[in-house]
Protein backbone atom coordinates (compact mmCIF):
# COMPACT_ATOMS: atom_id res chain seq x y z
CA UNK A 1 0.00 0.00 0.00
CA UNK A 2 2.85 2.35 -0.07
CA UNK A 3 4.04 2.90 3.16
CA UNK A 4 7.02 2.01 4.68
CA UNK A 5 7.78 -1.12 7.16
CA UNK A 6 9.73 -1.10 10.37
CA UNK A 7 10.28 -4.14 12.81
CA UNK A 8 10.97 -3.27 16.55
CA UNK A 9 11.94 -5.81 18.69
CA UNK A 10 10.94 -3.58 21.44
CA UNK A 11 6.98 -4.13 20.55
CA UNK A 12 5.38 -6.83 22.66
CA UNK A 13 4.54 -10.25 21.17
CA UNK A 14 0.87 -10.85 19.57
CA UNK A 15 -1.31 -11.79 22.56
CA UNK A 16 -4.97 -11.01 23.24
CA UNK A 17 -5.35 -7.03 24.54
CA UNK A 18 -1.88 -6.30 23.38
CA UNK A 19 -0.89 -3.31 21.48
CA UNK A 20 1.48 -4.88 19.42
CA UNK A 21 1.40 -2.71 15.66
CA UNK A 22 1.73 0.78 15.58
CA UNK A 23 0.46 2.48 12.55
CA UNK A 24 0.75 6.37 11.34
CA UNK A 25 3.31 9.21 10.93
CA UNK A 26 5.86 9.54 13.30
CA UNK A 27 7.98 12.09 12.12
CA UNK A 28 4.25 14.37 13.04
CA UNK A 29 3.40 12.35 15.62
CA UNK A 30 6.90 12.35 17.72
CA UNK A 31 9.45 14.92 18.66
CA UNK A 32 12.95 14.38 19.57
CA UNK A 33 14.77 16.56 21.62
CA UNK A 34 18.39 17.07 20.76
CA UNK A 35 20.31 19.57 23.33
CA UNK A 36 23.35 21.35 21.92
CA UNK A 37 26.55 20.34 23.14
CA UNK A 38 28.20 18.02 25.14
CA UNK A 39 29.38 18.07 28.39
CA UNK A 40 32.96 16.11 29.61
CA UNK A 41 33.95 15.59 33.35
CA UNK A 42 37.86 15.08 34.23
CA UNK A 43 38.78 12.55 36.46
CA UNK A 44 41.96 12.06 37.37
CA UNK A 45 41.27 10.40 40.56
CA UNK A 46 39.85 7.04 40.18
CA UNK A 47 42.29 5.19 38.24
CA UNK A 48 45.69 6.23 39.15
CA UNK A 49 48.13 6.90 36.78
CA UNK A 50 45.29 7.04 34.07
CA UNK A 51 42.77 10.12 33.55
CA UNK A 52 39.17 9.34 33.03
CA UNK A 53 36.62 11.39 30.99
CA UNK A 54 32.77 11.27 30.70
CA UNK A 55 30.71 12.67 28.27
CA UNK A 56 27.51 13.13 28.47
CA UNK A 57 25.03 14.65 25.84
CA UNK A 58 21.02 15.42 27.04
CA UNK A 59 18.03 14.24 24.83
CA UNK A 60 14.78 13.46 24.74
CA UNK A 61 11.21 12.93 23.02
CA UNK A 62 7.96 12.60 23.52
CA UNK A 63 4.23 12.49 21.87
CA UNK A 64 3.80 15.96 19.55
CA UNK A 65 0.30 14.51 17.96
CA UNK A 66 -1.57 11.87 19.55
CA UNK A 67 -3.66 11.87 16.37
CA UNK A 68 -0.88 11.21 13.98
CA UNK A 69 0.19 7.73 15.61
CA UNK A 70 -2.47 5.02 16.53
CA UNK A 71 -1.71 1.42 18.48
CA UNK A 72 -3.11 -1.65 17.23
CA UNK A 73 -4.93 -3.61 19.92
CA UNK A 74 -5.71 -7.20 19.12
CA UNK A 75 -8.85 -9.16 20.71
CA UNK A 76 -8.55 -12.72 22.35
Amino acid sequence: MGFPVVEAEAMPDLAAGSHSIAFGDFRRGYLVVDRAGLRTLRDPYSAKPYVLFYTTKRVGGGVQDFDAIKLLRFAA
